[in-house]
């Protein structure tokens, strides 16, 4: 029987060969439909929702009856239904009972946002590339189940991803097979480059290896807060607070002010004294790092509970700040006083040393000067090596042996900062002795381990602040840092909310002293004559001194009525004059109280002396005062003078 062919679609006439009219009914229709189909869709997406929430409800009691065993059926059934029959005898009862129900469906048929449950084409296209070119690191031509083949399914080896909103991995689990050399750092390092430039540079990943389970997991860390500046941190004597870190990093928080809020940051924090493992530092760093503004926030914090000595020598005066203020011994920027100042501090570390031995030897506690606390702070130290040098003197380096060996014990904390560029003119001594090391700037991995003896588990990135870095207490972990802005007050680019969170930081500056040496005051000018009728001063009795012209006084007694110079000087130099230089001679009578006057000294007389003779009551001869002016104050002779 022969079947007949079937119409070829092309024969049927077309929406283009149809009449206008037609088309246009068509288009109408169409819109029709489609206004009717939004319409009951609005009326009637209660019932929609509701039929949807009774399916999943009907699904979910199936699931439940079917999870059920066979044994536990017939009492759940019988528990069902006294439920429903107690519902039915309730008033109202099975009104509520629907209302519930219906509610219930409302509830599960509710329209929920689509929840991402995989990666894009985009992520996916990512994922594969970065399998394909992990490859030939995590593959072996011997494997009879390789989990790393070109081709194969990146499914079983990727996962725990997420992503972000530019479709970079933030978070990413990678399965490697047994036999990859976990345990060597190099095998590491290609891959965590490998990672890094997959993964999208710019960013700074974490890598935590987990050589137990064959699993590395990567993270994509947050930048550090930049905004902590310079301010009294909650720490104990002994405890200095380099910077802040990430939270998991460490298990202590030390509560900051970040702007106008106060919160607990997590702060690496080292300790000093005798019972520490690390007790001197070596920070290093390019230039603009932050090395500096490192020394000077260890400077503010140990100038709470001890001395702090200041060695620069890069001569740009960044702690200028520290000079003349109470604890800061001296600030040395020059050759000379670099070396004085830290041959002073090996014999005081010698002192301190011999001081404790003697007081433990005999029972007794540490001298009080020996527990202080002293910092000796060197910038740039291989500036001065050179000059030093040059000039055929010590290295102000050799000079910090016995501070660095014995410091421990005397309570002498060394901290050296110094830029990569001059690494080679750091002594052995400094590099054997400083187990607290900090990084400061953009460095390359190779430099990181060179200073620290260890790899970050972290990729640098390109531009970091100043400030932000790696730290390493002894054997610990490698920490990120970033150190407190505490920039120099006295420069014209710091902000004034930093300024004045450095300056009330400072302790005061102390009043200058007045050495017993100052320059003499000049005389005053002689006040008006005395009138008429003014009383004469009391002469003494028993006087037999012929009076003396009055056109020769002596060149160094200044009139009666002058007032006396005020000040320090003066005051010193009255207790320093002994009692018996107003005592009368030995054999005269005592002579009655006369009105003192002052005597000032302004050096030897430049005219040959006078030949007036002493009167008969002067005083002993006063012991000898410093060649430099003075004032002083001394009962007055015979009223002849």
């Amino acid at each position: 029987m022969a079947r007949r062919p079937l119409p070829r679609i092309s024969n049927l006439p077309s929406i283009a060969s149809l009449p206008s009219t037609a088309t246009a009914r068509i288009a109408r229709g169409r819109q029709i439909a489609r206004t009717a189909a939004d319409g009951a869709t609005d009326v009637l997406h209660p019932l929609i929702t509701i039929t949807r929430g009774l399916r999943k409800l009907a699904g979910a009691g199936r699931s439940k009856w079917a999870a059920t065993p066979k044994e536990r059926r017939g009492p759940a059934l019988f528990v069902v239904a006294a439920c429903v029959l107690a519902v039915a005898l309730v008033p109202y009862g099975p009104l509520l009972a629907l209302v519930t129900v219906m509610g219930a469906a409302a509830w599960h048929g509710r329209e929920r946002p689509v929840v991402k449950t995989g990666p894009d084409e985009a992520e996916t296209e990512r994922l594969r590339a970065l399998y394909e070119a992990l490859v030939p690191y995590f593959s072996a031509p011997d494997d009879p189940s390789p989990l790393f083949t070109h081709g194969g399914d990146w499914t079983k080896a990727l996962g725990d991803f997420a992503f972000d909103g530019d479709g970079r991995p933030t978070r990413l689990r990678i399965t490697y097979p047994a036999y990859f050399t976990d345990g060597e750092p190099e095998c590491r390092a290609r891959i965590e480059q490998l990672v890094h430039a997959k993964s999208g540079r710019g960013r700074e990943y974490l890598f935590d290896w987990d050589e137990e389970g064959n699993q590395l997991l990567v993270r994509v860390l947050p930048a550090l807060s930049t905004s902590v500046a310079a301010q009294r941190f909650v720490t104990a004597p002994g405890e200095t607070v380099l910077g802040f870190t990430d939270p998991e990093a460490v298990q202590r928080t030390v509560p900051v002010l970040d702007g106008d809020e106060s919160r607990d940051a997590p702060a690496v924090v080292w300790r000093t004294g005798p019972r520490s493992t690390e007790p001197h530092l070596l920070a290093v760093g390019q230039p603009g790092s932050g090395t500096t503004t490192l020394l000077r926030s260890i400077a503010l914090q140990a100038l709470q509970h001890g001395d702090v000595l200041v060695v620069d020598g890069s001569g740009t005066g960044e702690y200028a700040c520290l000079a003349g203020r109470t604890g800061v011994l001296a600030v040395e920027c020059g050759l000379t006083g670099a070396l004085s100042s830290l041959e002073w501090a090996a014999h005081e570390t010698e002192r301190r040393l011999i001081a404790a031995n003697r007081a433990r030897q005999a029972g007794h506690p540490a001298p009080e000067d020996t527990r202080r606390p002293l910092w000796i702070l060197l910038d740039r130290p291989g500036v001065f090596g050179h000059l030093a040098a040059a000039d055929g003197r010590t290295d102000p380096q050799a000079l910090l042996q016995v501070p660095l060996r014995h410091g421990r014990a005397a309570q002498v904390t060394v901290v050296v900062a110094e830029q990569f560029d001059s690494l080679d003119t750091l002594s052995e001594a400094v590099w054997a002795h400083t187990r607290a090391r900090v990084v400061l700037g953009a460095a390359t991995p190779e430099q990181v381990r060179c200073v620290l003896d260890a790899a970050p588990h972290t990729t640098p990135t390109p531009h970091v602040p100043p400030g932000r870095g790696y730290a390493r207490l002894g054997t610990g972990p490698v920490f990120r840092l970033q150190v407190p802005a505490t920039p120099d007050p006295y420069d014209d680019a710091t902000t004034e909310a930093q300024r004045r969170a450095v300056l009330d930081l400072l302790p005061e500056r102390p009043p200058p002293p007045v050495p017993l040496d100052a320059p003499p005051v000049p005389p005053t000018p002689p006040a008006a004559p005395a009138p008429s009728d003014a009383p004469a001063p009391p002469a003494a009795p028993a006087l037999s001194v012929a009076p003396t012209p009055p056109a020769a006084p002596a060149p160094s007694v200044a009139p009666t009525s002058a007032p006396a110079p005020t000040g320090a000087p003066a005051d010193a130099a009255l207790a320093a004059l002994p009692e018996a230089q107003s005592a009368p001679a030995q054999g005269a009578p005592e002579a009655r109280p006369a009105p003192a006057f002052v005597v000032t000294a302004y050096g030897p007389p430049t005219g040959p002396a006078p030949t007036t003779p002493a009167p008969a009551t002067a005083s002993a001869p006063a012991p000898a005062l410093p060649t430099t002016s003075a004032s002083a104050s001394a009962s007055a002779p015979s009223p002849d003078h």
